[in-house]
């Protein structure tokens, strides 16, 4: 229940992310394994999976555009939607590398256009208790696990076609929820007080860009890799799928207490602590891939490396960008982190994978994060802006 008697429309947000994350939760722990069922390579498979995310550096940008100018970012949520379901169907008839590049192309492009415009949604219906928004997102962390979980015990029971059919039905669910959300129905946010150019002059914009690509550029190996690189030391599939949800579970906890998080620590402090927790992350994959127990510890990890990341970086953008750049705000974190880093990091893990090895590929992400520490705890604590906001 929000102020003056305004009732938050909970469940039909939550269910949006249920089923968004949850169709991650078949492409980034499964979609790599059905390439190489196909007979791709680690080269192959590491550009096709930066085709994911190199959709991702357009596609909100175009989308957050075009929302402006019809002024209805739900609309623009429920037609992404719909064509990307529409557009995953041609995987069935895409059999050699460029085809599926296309194909994946092609869907991509609408399914990244819909999330960021509906995190701005989201956080208009929220109003003054954005701090709250993490306890909606749980959701879709909640269906990353339930599909991550079945979806690996299936492929123990099933064959690698289980995987597009899992991702198109969980696609449809996406674009069905869409049609269960209403329009904000609170006061318009209004204009920003200063141009988009302005806002991205400004160090600690510019520091919090530079971090949070550097953040996803670090993940590359994992998104990628992570299920190959387990499956070659004799991991099963459940026991894959099971690391996968459990890491997203740490998540979900996390989430559950990040508005006390966010008050009794700080944003910015949370924000560059995240970056030394995932470096930690990254050795313990590098080094001890065959040790299921630690591997655990590993992915319990990612309740910092996205979870307090994620929704601390979801909190900064909407204090940076406020008014109607909320939905380009939101739109430049998903394509220059997500987008731009992830494709970038998927690249580099392609080609580093076979030349400088698995460990090493993963010693090096640590160095990445590392590094973004570095700029986040030197420029983005700095911010007069964050002094001010309600979140800190």
């Amino acid at each position: 229940m929000g102020a003056a008697g305004y009732e938050l429309p909970y469940w039909r947000l939550s269910s949006f992310y249920f089923f968004y994350f949850a169709t991650l939760g078949a492409l980034l722990p499964y979609w790599a394994l059905y390439l190489k069922s196909l007979g791709f390579g680690s080269g192959a498979i590491g550009a096709l999976m930066a085709v994911l995310m190199v959709t991702k550096i357009v596609a909100p940008n175009v989308w957050s555009i075009i929302a402006d100018r019809q002024r209805d970012r739900l609309a623009v949520v429920r037609w992404a939607s719909g064509l990307a379901a529409l557009g995953f169907v041609g995987v069935w008839a895409a059999t050699d590398f460029w085809a599926l590049a296309v194909t994946m192309a092609l869907f991509s492009f609408f399914w990244n256009a819909a999330l960021p415009q509906f995190e701005a949604i989201t956080l208009n219906h929220l109003g003054r208790a954005a701090d709250r928004y993490a306890r909606i997102r749980l959701w879709g962390s909640i269906g990353f696990i339930v599909t991550a979980m079945l979806l690996g015990w299936a492929l123990e029971h099933a064959s690698m076609q289980a995987i597009p059919l899992a991702v198109l039905s969980l696609m449809i669910g996406i674009w069905g929820a869409s049609h269960l959300v209403p329009h904000d129905g609170r006061v318009r946010a209004a204009y920003g007080p200063e141009p988009l150019s302005r806002v991205l002059c400004r160090p600690e914009v510019v520091a919090l860009l530079a971090a949070c690509f550097l953040m996803q550029l670090s993940h590359g190996p994992f998104y990628t890799f992570y299920s190959i690189y387990l499956e070659g030391y004799g991991h099963s599939a459940v026991a894959i799928g099971g690391l996968w949800g459990f890491g997203v579970l740490a998540e979900v906890v996390v989430f559950l207490f990040m508005h006390r998080l966010l008050r009794s620590v700080g944003a910015y402090r949370l924000f560059a602590f995240c970056f030394i927790l995932t470096s930690v992350r990254w050795l313990m994959v590098a080094l001890f891939p065959q040790a299921l127990l630690l591997q655990v510890l590993a992915q319990s990890l990612h309740a910092a490396s996205f979870g307090v990341y994620h929704a601390v970086a979801i909190q900064l953008f909407h204090a940076f960008f406020v008014g109607r750049l909320q939905g380009r705000g939101q739109a430049l974190y998903s394509s220059l982190s997500f987008g731009a880093g992830g494709a970038l990091g998927s690249v580099l893990s392609g080609t580093l994978w076979d030349r400088a090895g698995p460990a090493n590929t993963y010693l090096i992400a640590a160095g990445v994060s590392t590094i973004g520490f570095l700029i986040a705890w030197r420029w983005v604590r700095d911010s007069e802006q964050l002094e001010r906001c309600n979140i800190c």
